[in-house]
Parts: C-alpha cells; sequence; structure tokens
C-alpha cells in the first residue's frame, strides 16, 4: 500500500531532510546553509503552484547532491561540496537571485577565512 502525501508534507519532509544532511557538513557551513534553507522555504510559503513545482524541483535536487557530495554512502564515496554554475544558468538569473548568489559567496567567504585564521 502506497500512501499519497499532501504538498504540505512533502514540504516539510523535504525541509527536515535538508537540515539533516547540513549536519554532515562543517559547522560554520550548516548554520549558513540552515539559514538560507529557511529563509527561503518560509519565503515561499504562499507562492503560486508552478513556482512552487520549480522550487520544489530545485531543492530535491539540491538534496540529492548534497548527499551524492557528503558521501552518505561511505566516505569513499564523498566529492568536494557544492557545483559550479554554468554562463547559460548564471544569466537566466533575475537581479534579485544574483543579489542572493553574491551574498551567499560572500558568507561563505568570510567562513573559509574565519575557519583558515587569515
Amino acid at each position: 500500500m502506497c500512501k499519497e502525501f499532501t504538498h504540505v508534507q512533502r514540504v516539510r519532509i523535504l525541509f527536515k531532510t535538508i537540515l539533516k544532511l547540513h549536519r554532515g557538513m562543517p559547522e560554520a557551513l550548516q548554520v549558513l546553509g540552515n539559514n538560507y534553507v529557511k529563509d527561503e522555504f518560509k519565503r515561499h510559503k504562499t507562492c503560486n503552484p508552478a513556482e512552487a513545482s520549480v522550487f520544489m524541483n530545485e531543492w530535491t535536487g539540491y538534496a540529492l547532491n548534497l548527499s551524492e557530495q557528503l558521501g552518505l554512502r561511505g566516505p569513499r564515496t564523498a566529492k568536494p561540496l557544492g557545483l559550479h554554475l554554468s554562463s547559460d544558468q548564471l544569466d537566466a538569473l533575475n537581479d534579485q537571485q544574483v543579489r542572493q548568489l553574491y551574498e551567499l559567496l560572500q558568507a561563505a567567504s568570510n567562513l573559509t577565512e574565519d575557519s583558515t585564521g587569515t
């Protein structure tokens, strides 16, 4: 018997899954990632169905990529964290998304500098 989840249940499961995946990240990145995810999910709480579909697909892809990068099947399968964006992907971003990406880059860069003591 296969239970079908409501949209709200699927969103909640994805949200909790991402937060659990973040536990495998360095502590500073975990905090940054958790804050970003919480903000994004909160911001999209009342989006229209088309936006919700894109949102869920993108965050599901993020969760799958992160699980591969963290090597959840064992440490030998772990990969470096993060993905490079193609020029086509960057061109598709609107101004607000570019700002968010830049702010995330700055925050991650500050975390890296803090952890290396530079």
